[in-house]
């Protein structure tokens, strides 16, 4: 149950759809960092289960090669022990050649038995290979479905730096376009031609006031000279 468990958990996450994902997120660049540290963290966890895997298949295979040993050694006993056996019988000596072969018919037994358990585990073998396998093959698929992930990250933070540029530009040109320049240069100009206008007023307004002082002086001259004109008639008669 174990095995097949964690067979599942790397089989599932190898085949996380990163992409629809993205597509869901909110915040892509925040998702994306968590979505990396946790299945660097699954990895990481993924590859001591599959690393324990190996080793469990390991020991079955060194209990395996023993076994095979072992039949090995206990059928060169038997075959040693059956000739001994038949050494003994040929000088005659009987009871010590039964007491052989007896020895020989226990290793025969021990080899079968050595035999059986390795026939039995096999299977376990066979099956616990190619669980490895498969845990290998989803192992190297999640790495480079991490390699996608880091490299859609930094996509994705370069691309989101230019919208945001892009979007400052953007604002910047509309806050101008609301301001419309052109019309406070024309206020402006308005002012200024205010100005202009005031000064000219003033300047006539003094140019007028100084035209009725002239006209006053002349005023005063001809008075005078009526004066003058009229003291020489009186001075004639």
């Amino acid at each position: 149950m174990a095995k097949q468990t964690i067979l599942g958990r790397v089989a599932q996450l190898a085949r996380a759809n990163v992409h629809a994902l993205l597509d869901q997120a909110e915040d892509p660049q925040k998702m994306l960092d968590q979505l990396i540290r946790d299945y660097t963290e699954s990895i990481r966890e993924a590859e001591q289960a599959v690393a324990t895997t190996i080793g469990d298949l390991r020991l079955q295979e060194e209990d395996h090669r023993e076994d095979l040993e072992a039949a090995a050694e206990w059928g060169a006993k038997a075959l040693a022990a059956s000739k001994k056996a038949d050494v003994l019988r040929a000088d005659g000596n009987a009871a010590e050649a039964d007491r052989f072969d007896g020895l020989a018919k226990v290793a025969l037994g021990r080899q079968l038995r050595s035999e059986q358990e390795a026939r039995d585990a096999e299977p376990s073998i066979a099956a616990q290979t190619d669980v490895v396998g498969r845990l290998k093959d989803g192992l190297d698929t999640m790495r480079i479905k991490l390699t996608e992930l880091r490299s859609r990250r930094d996509q994705l933070v370069a691309r989101a730096k230019s919208a945001q540029a892009r979007n400052r530009m953007l604002d910047a040109a509309r806050s101008v376009d609301v301001l419309d320049p052109t019309s406070e240069l024309s206020r402006f100009e308005e002012k200024v031609r205010r100005e202009e206008a005031r000064a000219l007023g003033r300047e006539e307004l003094a140019a007028s006031s100084l035209d009725a002082q002239f006209e006053q002086l002349d005023s005063l001259s001809d008075t005078a000279e009526v004066e003058a004109r009229l003291a020489a008639l009186k001075a004639t008669t």
